[in-house]
């Protein structure tokens, strides 16, 4: 099943039958007009007919939607922007028609439909299409905007380039937004990032201001050097998340010194090892 079906699965189980009937015409009509007037119409309509009520999905939705595109995540989701998404996949069959009239809506949008858009930026065809526009998006001031493109969304990880990858965490990070439901951020840790965050903490240390524990997982994979007297200063003066933070990030680096290091406290290095200490743990206490 393709996410266009599911979502038109999950929409018409929980819209009442005449918002469900008048979703499926709307859809219908866009792909069969050849009028893309007809599709901005329906996207203005689509909060007065179906309303904003949370998008409601079970376990079993959850792993269809891993099956119909990898990685995807649906939750969080509203009926609404659900629909305009599925509204906007009716142009699935023209990827450049689909990719000019996403463009206009974008540029019209209000805060909850440029949520949904964004949002739907993995379900979209001929990905890299979508790069400029979601690269752009990430500049917004808007916070729900940024997390639509960077939480729970599988694009980022898949295409964006390095530096735009990298400025992507530093900015969750900086308007305070967790790491943990990035997509990908084990897998694209690089040591440029590594670097970044390095002088982020210390642009916070200088001020006086605390420093997400999560911060310390993309640094580890390529902590040496420097970065290792970064952690060692965590594992001293840190706060209990902090300090289990850093002793995960150690055990991550695969420079020697670093388990020299984490071995200096016992009870971590243990907890660590054993799998007890995780980054699930981290984020949960902190």
């Amino acid at each position: 099943m393709t996410a266009r079906e599911l979502l038109a699965r999950w929409l018409a189980r929980q819209l009442p039958a005449d918002a469900a009937a008048w979703l499926e015409r709307s859809a219908g009509q866009i792909q069969s007009s050849g009028k893309d007037s007809d599709l901005y119409l329906a996207v203005s309509l689509v909060t007065r007919k179906l309303g904003k009520a949370d998008l409601v999905l079970s376990d079993a939705d959850l792993r269809d939607a891993n099956a119909a595109r990898s990685e995807w995540d649906p939750r969080g989701w509203s009926a609404d922007q659900a629909a305009r998404v599925l509204l906007v996949l009716a142009l699935e069959r023209d990827p450049q028609r689909l990719s000019r009239a996403l463009d206009q809506l974008c540029n019209s949008a209000d805060v909850s439909e440029l949520v949904a858009f964004y949002r739907g930026l993995p379900l979209y065809p001929d990905p890299p299409r979508y790069l400029g526009r979601a690269t752009e998006g990430l500049r917004t001031n808007i916070k729900g905007v940024f997390e639509a493109i960077a939480l729970r969304n599988p694009y980022p990880s898949e295409q964006f380039p390095q530096a735009a990858w990298n400025q992507m965490v530093l900015k969750a990070l900086f308007v305070g937004t967790a790491l943990w439901p990035i997509v990908g951020l084990d897998r694209r840790a690089n040591a440029d990032l590594a670097r970044m965050l390095s002088d982020y903490a210390h642009e916070r240390w200088s001020a006086g201001r605390p420093v997400s524990p999560e911060l310390w997982r993309c640094v580890g994979p390529h902590a040496s050097g420097t970065l290792l007297k970064d952690l060692e200063r965590v594992l001293k003066q840190g706060t209990e998340p902090e300090r289990s933070a850093a002793a995960l990030a150690l055990r991550a680096s695969p420079d020697s010194a670093a388990s020299a290091l984490l071995q200096r406290d016992p009870v971590l290095a243990k907890a660590v090892a054993g799998g007890e200490l995780t980054w699930d743990r981290v984020v949960a206490a902190a």
